[in-house]
């Protein structure tokens, strides 16, 4: 086998595991798929008869390119217009069953994710998610071990102080997310009111491109008049629930195109978030599944 071939079959064997750790560190599936193709040009000048653990190398790499676009991102963001939302993906059943999997790539944690700067974030998901040790993340971030154990326990309180509370079970978010259908179809204010958390928040995405909520929208009240008011254009359409980011969720197309894909965090049974993305630039990914792992 050439070096090539042994390169090759290496970064296929671990390529859903870097596009995972890529996707939670930049929230976007297209950014990600570039931190692969960087990854790879870097992996094949690499002498692979001086690589131990063939896993950890590659991490390290795609950790550092993707951290280095983080960054870039950062700035990106500052002039989108609206709200900005991570990517959906449309993703395999087998994500949903690994619970921690599916709440690190949630819509509601991916937020919180964003809350950090971007070392704190490579930090974090390397260490929370994925389990690498502190020296190992230390050359992904060039930081001492030390420094990075500094940087973990700050990013962790960071995110204990806003993450989500507790871990809902995916029955418990198909039912909400369900009696939320059922209430939108049939225009059920009072439904809509009774399933929403009273101080739901409501975020929109288009990017500046189609028509999406300007700023939050935040309470029962408020969010289910809007939702009353989009439910004429929804009786045009279909909604689908699916599997987004491990979480159930809708899609709602119009002759069979995606035009909005919602997903909802559930907490105490009631919906605490709604999360619309419409950029069609976000919606590339949902022709066919993302396969995430840990």
């Amino acid at each position: 086998m050439t070096g090539t071939d042994r390169a090759t079959e290496a970064f296929v064997a671990h390529r859903n595991l870097l596009f995972t750790v890529a996707y939670e560190l930049l929230g976007s599936a297209a950014d990600a798929e570039d931190v692969l193709q960087e990854t790879w040009l870097r992996w094949v000048k690499v002498d692979l008869d001086t690589v131990q653990d063939h896993r950890a190398y590659l991490v390290r790499i795609a950790s550092r390119q993707a951290l280095q676009r983080l960054r870039t991102l950062g700035r990106r963001k500052e002039s989108y217009v609206g709200p900005w939302l991570p990517e959906p993906l449309l993703t395999a059943p087998d994500v949903a069953e690994d619970v921690e999997l599916a709440d690190s790539v949630s819509m509601a944690m991916l937020l919180v994710l964003e809350t950090l700067k971007p070392t704190e974030r490579a930090v974090f998901v390397l260490r929370e998610v994925f389990g690498l040790d502190y020296d190992e993340i230390a050359k992904a971030v060039d930081k001492t071990p030390e420094a990075v154990r500094q940087v973990a326990h700050r990013a962790r309180s960071h995110v204990a102080a806003r993450r989500p509370r507790g871990v809902v079970s995916a029955n418990e978010t198909r039912d909400a997310l369900k009696a939320f259908q059922r209430a939108v179809n049939t225009g059920d204010i009072q439904g809509l009111v009774d399933i929403l958390a009273p101080d739901v928040v409501f975020l929109g995405d288009g990017g500046g491109v189609v028509q999406a909520l300007p700023r939050p929208v935040v309470g029962a009240e408020k969010v289910a008049r809007l939702l009353a008011l989009a439910v004429e254009r929804l009786a045009e359409g279909s909604l689908e629930i699916t599997q987004i980011n491990g979480q159930p969720a809708l899609i709602l197309r119009f002759t069979g195109e995606v035009d909005t894909v919602t997903v909802l965090h559930v907490e105490d049974g009631k919906i605490a978030g709604l999360y619309a993305v419409r950029n069609p630039a976000k919606l590339a990914h949902l022709t066919e599944e993302t396969f995430l792992t840990r």
